[in-house]
């Protein structure tokens, strides 16, 4: 089985470390260049530098004989038109896409990029599971009343690595709703830990993500996985 992977962020890179690992044939295409050479410190001739919205990029990494493309860029139209390129000019049947932002999901599946996935989407029906029917009504409603849903990757030395979530210092109209910890999502309690290496889901008043960020990041600056 060969599979192409656009986008070395966090999820292209541990999507390529798990596949190689079970001796699966990979190709990862990175467009950053210092991403790119970070990665290729590792996988070497696994990872291909370029922008994989080219189609000489893809043809480069072997599109013609890949059985699976999966795009996981941080920017949603790309992986979309990533997709369509496998889906429509190649041929691909099994295409899988990341969804960054939520809204979005929906001009997935109406291009028929399908399965998309949104790590957003994944965590509200893990609190559908978990909160009780009054608290989920309540967190949509909110939603619908353009709140705003963000992800942070905790740094090594970020304020709250290692603070329980009760003494995580965050502004007024913030809330944690959720920590993805070694692939596996929970709804942390108030005595819950956050650990460094954590990716955190937070519920927030517009205009408060500036307040927020330094709290899990090193150097007061928001990592991202894209």
């Amino acid at each position: 089985m060969y599979v192409i992977i656009a986008g070395a962020g966090k999820v292209g890179w541990n999507l390529a470390r798990e596949l190689i690992a079970k001796d699966r044939e990979v190709t990862l295409i990175e467009s950053d260049h210092r991403r790119y050479r970070v990665v290729e410190e590792e996988l070497e001739h696994a990872v291909q530098y370029g922008d994989a919205t080219e189609l000489w990029v893809l043809e480069r990494a072997g599109i013609q004989r890949a059985d699976l493309v999966i795009a996981v860029t941080g920017d949603d139209e790309d992986n979309i038109l990533i997709c369509q390129v496998a889906k429509e000019k190649y041929g691909l049947e099994r295409i899988v896409a990341r969804v960054n932002n939520p809204r979005n999901l929906q001009h997935f599946k109406l291009l028929g990029v399908q399965p998309a996935v949104s790590a957003t989407d994944l965590i509200l029906r893990l609190i559908e599971h978990e909160v009780p029917e009054y608290g989920l009504v309540q967190l949509l409603a909110l939603e619908e009343e353009h709140l705003e849903i963000i992800e942070l990757e905790v740094g090594q030395g970020a304020p709250a690595a290692g603070r329980r979530v009760q003494d995580v210092v965050l502004p007024d109209g913030s809330l944690i709703i959720s920590v993805l910890r070694n692939g596996a999502g929970f709804v942390p309690k108030a005595d819950s830990v956050i650990e460094a290496g954590d990716q955190v889901l937070l519920i927030l008043d517009p205009g408060l993500e500036g307040d927020i960020t330094p709290q899990f990041a090193d150097n007061g600056t928001a990592l991202s996985d894209g």
